[in-house]
Formats: structure tokens, C-alpha cells, sequence
């Protein structure tokens, strides 16, 4: 599939993925309280345990399924957490690379993201 079926594809799995997303956050914040990113947790466990579950599914069962991949794995699964790409990621690097280079990743992409926040935080109170 190529053109614009795959970015429909990507977009109604993004749709579904931000909707579920949300509706873990919520029953989340409604039975654990706002005393801690139970939301984030949740989602981010979640959807890094279904992207392992389906790179094996769609590996044996449809390899060449471009639409469904970018539907699953870009859509749905990253709209309800990148955090699952992340984590795939390192897993990547580790088998592919070493284990000192999916290290550097790891900290890399934490440290300069939370670095980024701040600097977001810190330049946007400046400008306003």
C-alpha cells in the first residue's frame, strides 16, 4: 500500500490510539487518584508489551502488511504512547549494536528530552 491509503491508515489508528489513550488516563485518575502518572504508567507499560506482542503477530502472520503495520504500530501504538517506540528502540540496538550504544540511547533520549521540556518551559516564561 503506498500514497495516501498509508497515511489514512496511520491517521485512523492515530485516532483510535489517542481516544484509548485517553480513556485509560481517565478511568486511571478515577480509581488511583492524581497522586501519580498512573495514566502515563499504564499506557506506556501497555503499549510497549502490545508492540512486542505485535512485531511477533504480524512477523508470521502478515509480513507484508505495510497498511496494517502503519495502522498498529505508527498509529495506534504511537498516538497512545511513543513511549513503546522508545522501548523498542533500545531493544533494537541492543540485539543489532551493543549494549553501551542502546545504553547511550537510553539515557540520551531521557536526559535530552526532559532537558528539552525545561528549556521549553524556561524559554516560553522568558518570551511571555
Amino acid at each position: 500500500m503506498n500514497g495516501i491509503n498509508i497515511w489514512i491508515a496511520i491517521g485512523a489508528g492515530g485516532g483510535l490510539g489517542a481516544m484509548a489513550r485517553h480513556g485509560v488516563s481517565r478511568v486511571t485518575l478515577h480509581y488511583l487518584g492524581p497522586n501519580f502518572p498512573w495514566g502515563t504508567l499504564s499506557v506506556n507499560v501497555l503499549g510497549s508489551f502490545i508492540m512486542g506482542a505485535a512485531i511477533v503477530w504480524l512477523s508470521r502472520h502478515e509480513p507484508q502488511s505495510t497498511a496494517l503495520r502503519g495502522f498498529l504500530m505508527v498509529g495506534v501504538l504511537g498516538a497512545f504512547t511513543t513511549f513503546s517506540t522508545f522501548s523498542m528502540d533500545v531493544v533494537t540496538l541492543y540485539k543489532d549494536r551493543t549494549i553501551q550504544i542502546a545504553a547511550a540511547y537510553l539515557v540520551a533520549s531521557v536526559v535530552l528530552s526532559i532537558l528539552g521540556l525545561l528549556a521549553g518551559l524556561f524559554l516560553t516564561r522568558q518570551a511571555l
